[in-house]
């Protein structure tokens, strides 16, 4: 069993993400999910920040986690250190105590600690209940007395530092590509939307809306495929230049000029197809137009792929039925007072065609 330290505010969205490299996850505190069994690919996941092997899980208060750990087994040899952390600063618990009172448990067992670089690290991660905010925003954690917390409406979960993801890429900016246009999508969503449609070495993806490519180079950094279209031949430009310039002239990748209502791509092309639909406000096509053309966009990606991810700024639930998917996932993503993204995660409900 593993503990998925996960990141943003919308568990859900992050836990689905975290389902593409591991397998049963389920949510059991505030920015908090375990899972029973990780893959590497957690490595390249962009809402979970550490993955760590589950000692046990107990009421988030520092006795409690000493209790936990000096029941436990410890199969480990070499130095040790402990990291406590109030998540989201949801429990209250004063961490510097919890870490104080887990690495006695540990040296009392013969441990040496080593606080900057050591052999293994046990994260003792106090979270409240799925959905809880923050309690201590502006309080003195030194005066908060945890055992308040002790009352079952959170969890602490120890665990060993197995895995961190790969955080770089998320200090990337549309800006910084040799192409870019206003509306760039954030690299830690995209990478987030290309994991969730099923991303990863040996997959093909496609976008058939690609824009400036950031979903593909998203897709490919993680061992994708990258497969774009777009109706504008300067976006086909300027997304192969980017594609270039983050996968080098050998990455895996092809981008050329299409119909997204009549892609230029073989039946069951794809492994998924990802894209962000064009927002009405921001479209020269409004209206019924462009009902009908994210209509006949959803059925061409229902014939070129067994799996879809799609964003946009309302649902599309309706059009994405009757191309022929079943809505898997519909996530509402807030960005600002005045637009919510839907992100829709979407399965065969028919054979295509």
């Amino acid at each position: 069993m593993y503990v998925l330290e996960l990141g943003g505010q919308d568990d859900d969205f992050a836990a689905c993400e975290a389902a593409s490299a591991a397998a049963g996850v389920e949510v059991v505190g505030a920015g908090l999910a375990t899972a029973r069994a990780v893959t590497d690919r957690v490595r390249g996941l962009a809402y979970v920040h550490r993955a760590s092997e589950v000692v046990g899980h107990c009421d988030p208060d520092a006795a409690s986690a000493r209790a936990l750990l000096d029941a436990a087994s410890v199969d480990r040899e070499g130095s040790v250190a402990v990291r406590a952390v109030d998540v989201r600063g949801t429990t209250g618990v004063d961490t510097q105590r919890a870490e104080r009172e887990l690495g006695q448990a540990l040296v009392d067992r013969g441990f040496p600690v080593d606080l900057d670089d050591p052999d293994h690290e046990l994260r003792a991660l106090f979270a409240g209940p799925p959905g809880a905010e923050s309690t201590v925003a502006n309080a003195d954690a030194d005066a908060v007395d945890d055992s308040e917390n002790a009352d079952g409406t959170g969890i602490c979960v120890l665990g060993w530092l197995e895995a961190e993801s790969e955080r770089g890429f998320g200090d990337r900016r549309p800006t910084d590509r040799p192409f870019f246009q206003p509306g760039s999508m954030d690299p830690i969503l995209a990478r987030a939307l290309v994991n969730i449609a099923g991303a990863r070495d040996g997959a093909t993806v496609v976008d058939p809306m690609c824009g400036t490519g950031g979903l593909l180079l998203e897709a490919g950094l993680v061992g994708a495929r990258a497969v774009g279209s777009d109706a504008q031949a300067k976006m086909t430009r300027g997304t192969r230049a980017n594609l270039r310039d983050a996968l080098g002239d050998d990455g895996d990748f092809a981008v050329c000029r299409g119909d997204v209502t009549r892609l230029p791509f073989a039946d069951g092309f794809a492994d998924a197809a990802v894209f962000d639909v064009p927002y009405g406000r921001q479209s020269k096509i409004e209206g019924d137009s462009l009902a009908d053309l994210v209509g006949s966009a959803l059925a061409e990606a229902r014939r070129v792929a067994a799996r879809a991810v799609v964003v946009a700024d309302r649902s599309w639930e309706g059009e994405a039925v009757d191309a022929g998917w079943a809505v898997e996932e519909h996530f509402e993503r807030r960005v600002h007072r005045s637009l919510v993204r839907h992100v829709l995660v979407l399965v065969p409900s028919r054979p295509s065609g």
